[in-house]
């Protein structure tokens, strides 16, 4: 990235007499772009939403937050709520007329007096600003009249051609709609055709069970609405999906902010064996089970199964990241053929340090008691922990073993056993107070968490945790029946045989007995799909997580990857595939986004659009500071007296946009100049 400062401003004479030619031959990049927003204005990179506390407005919000669009909100509930004014809305800065923001979203067209309708249409007409309607009904008001109105669970959604070049181009073009629960209606849409004389264009159609446009662009005079009769809400994945092109259409292209889709799935456990569920018994061998002469076999992968993981990586064009314990190759023997072909293929893989041996960092287990409790000192009382010295050798030892085989991985990542070591309810209420110091002695800087107990990532010393989430496809089983009979015994009801846990934890519901024979393919995988695949369309970097156990016998892992790519694949373009970052990818990216956030309220980054060209201005520390901006957009290395010089592409593409985190100093900046 290329910033101005002050010894190029003052080598500026210089400079343009000695690349006169270069020079001019990138003036073009001073034409006006091909946008919507007024010439000769500053349009300011910033969304001003009415929000009633209705479901459509959240849907657009949620976006943003997700993407960091910096964005302002004014409460259409609040009592007192000063009228809106075109103060508000514009001023002048530098003598040149100023839009304090480039896209509005209200709940619908009437959520402001007609008063204030009037200075936001008077607003949008000067600096062409767009605006959302976030869910109307069809009215002469928004150009539409209903042709069908209804529930729409299950149906599907068809972005047009008009909606692809309009915001929508990293769709592939046919979307279903969420259809979580048959007895619940989750999505009532109106479909609609434009009424006669009015200027309507269709970039969503509702194609199931009739046909209209459900959302589409009414246009009077220059002002432009983008108008939408669908109900949804944030938790759906297709609003999820729909997400980023609606504020793509929004900010005609241009805005601070930075959108990719994530999926990255570690496989815990690989060189050991996993103990296995007892359908019999109902409890895990080995673990809660009681001792028996004959217990269950543990369950460990094979050659043919690292084969079989080969194949797949090279079929999905996916890596897994395997999360792996020396300890369990040393047991196994130098002839163990695990060991053998994981080493032969493991430049097929990514490696993740998962400690030596697995064993809990936390406190010392005392098991006389159900649950158990942390160990005490008998004189002292105070809980005993596993020693620095103990947890660092874990680290260490295993990454040593990795080097002696030639294994590549990042030392500065961990994930320890059960996420031991961390905070867990209810018996470790805080951290090993010897794990940070191992860390830091180890040299890691990023472990992993459980994200279903500590969704958000936090710092450890001087590391940083990165949640996870468990998938639900369990660490003691590797055949469909075992899996179906142990999530019998979690989710169903005591009459129904299972542990009746699901009626006594307010975050379980009971469900009725699965089909042993049938159960896996046809609930458990399109439940863990949908879980997976809103993980993923939310833009979610966290990692998921399963077990060596699950990529063995039945492989019951890889359907609902499968599930997963084939749902992804069949929305969205190939021009925007799904990320797989690393750990310590994640943390970085983490700690951008939670940057971002205080800059984003403390206002320290100026951004604008003038004339095709967009200035991001930091006035605060230094921060990374995400933009989203057309394809073809170019960076500006010089600008001197009307002329610019082009310093390439900025950011990375991914599906039609050009995006990046531009990292830049107190009072750095960045120009572009859009196409």
């Amino acid at each position: 990235m290329f910033r101005l400062t002050s010894p190029l401003r003052r080598r500026g004479a210089r400079l343009a007499a000695a690349c006169a030619s270069a020079c001019l031959l990138v003036t073009a990049f001073a034409a006006g772009p091909a946008q919507a927003y007024a010439s000769g204005v500053r349009v300011d990179l910033r969304v001003l939403v009415f929000t009633d506390g209705s479901a459509g407005v959240g849907v657009i919000t949620a976006q943003m937050d997700r993407e960091g669009v910096p964005y302002d909100t004014i409460n259409l509930n609040q009592p007192g709520r000063p009228a809106l004014t075109a103060a508000a809305l514009s001023d002048t800065v530098s003598g040149r007329p100023r839009a304090r923001y480039n896209g509005v979203v209200l709940p619908n067209e009437h959520a402001l007096p007609a008063a204030e309708l009037a200075v936001l249409a008077t607003f949008e007409q000067t600096f062409g600003v767009r605006q959302i309607d976030a869910y109307t009904a069809p009215s002469a008001a928004v150009g539409l009249t209903t042709t069908w109105s209804g529930v729409l669970d299950g149906g599907q959604l068809g972005v047009t051609p008009a909606g692809q070049a309009a915001g929508f181009g990293y769709l592939n073009g046919i979307l279903p709609v969420d259809d979580v629960d048959p007895s619940v209606t989750e999505s009532y849409g109106y479909l609609a055709t434009p009424v006669a004389g009015a200027t309507y264009t269709a970039l969503v159609n509702g194609t199931s069970p009739a046909s209209g446009a459900i959302i589409g662009v009414y246009r009077t005079g220059n002002r432009e609405e983008l108008v939408i009769t669908l109900a949804m809400n944030e938790y759906q994945n297709v609003a999820a999906q729909l997400g980023h092109g609606l504020l793509t259409w929004l900010t005609q292209g241009v805005h601070l902010g930075h959108w990719r889709n994530w999926l990255s799935v570690h496989v815990d456990d690989v060189f050991l064996p996993d103990a296995r569920w007892d359908a019999e018994r109902n409890c895990t061998t080995g673990d809660d089970c009681p001792d028996t002469p004959h217990p269950l076999a543990d369950i460990r992968m094979t050659a043919a199964d690292v084969t079989a993981l080969v194949a797949w990586q090279n079929a999905q064009g996916m890596k897994l990241e395997l999360a792996f314990n020396a300890e369990g190759s040393v047991d196994a023997g130098p002839t163990d053929p695990l060991t053998a072909r994981l080493l032969a293929d493991r430049a097929q893989f990514r490696w993740l340090n998962h400690t030596y041996g697995h064993p809990y960092l936390g406190c010392v287990q005392d098991f006389s008691t159900v649950p158990w409790r942390c160990a005490t000192n008998p004189t002292t009382g105070a809980i005993v922990y596993a020693s620095q010295a103990e947890i660092r050798a874990q680290f260490t030892d295993n990454v040593t073993w990795a080097q002696s085989k030639g294994i590549s991985l990042n030392r500065a990542e961990v994930v320890t056993g059960e996420h031991s070591g961390l905070r867990s309810a209810p018996q470790m209420a805080v951290d090993n107070p010897n794990l940070a110091p191992a860390l830091a002695q180890a040299g890691i800087t990023v472990i992993a968490s459980d994200a279903s107990r500590e969704p958000g990532p936090r710092a450890l010393g001087s590391a940083r945790t990165v949640p996870r989430h468990p998938m639900n496809i369990y660490y003691n089983v590797a055949t469909k029946a075992d899996e179906v009979d142990e999530y019998n015994w979690i989710y169903t009801s005591a009459a129904d045989g299972g542990s009746g846990i699901c009626s006594s934890n307010p975050a379980s519901t009971c469900i009725a007995p699965l089909d042993p024979a049938t159960g896996f393919d046809s609930y458990i995988v399109p439940v863990e799909t949908r879980i997976a695949y809103g993980h993923v369309v939310t833009a979610d970097p966290r990692p998921h997580y399963v077990h060596q156990s699950n990529l063995t016998a039945d492989r019951i892992v890889y359907p609902v990857l499968d599930a997963v790519l084939a749902r992804y694949r069949a929305a969205f373009t190939a021009a925007t595939p799904i990320v797989t970052p690393r750990m310590s990818e994640i943390a970085t990216l983490q700690n951008q986004q939670a940057a971002w956030r205080t800059a984003i309220a403390a206002r320290t980054v100026e951004a604008y659009l003038l004339n095709g060209r967009v200035t991001v201005i930091n006035r605060g520390g230094a921060i990374a500071v995400p933009i989203t901006v057309p394809a073809n957009t170019q960076t500006i290395m010089l600008s001197l007296l009307g002329i610019e010089l082009a310093g390439g592409p900025y950011g990375s593409v991914y599906g039609p946009e050009r995006s990046g985190w531009t990292s830049l100093g107190a009072n750095g900046q960045q120009l572009l100049r859009l196409p």
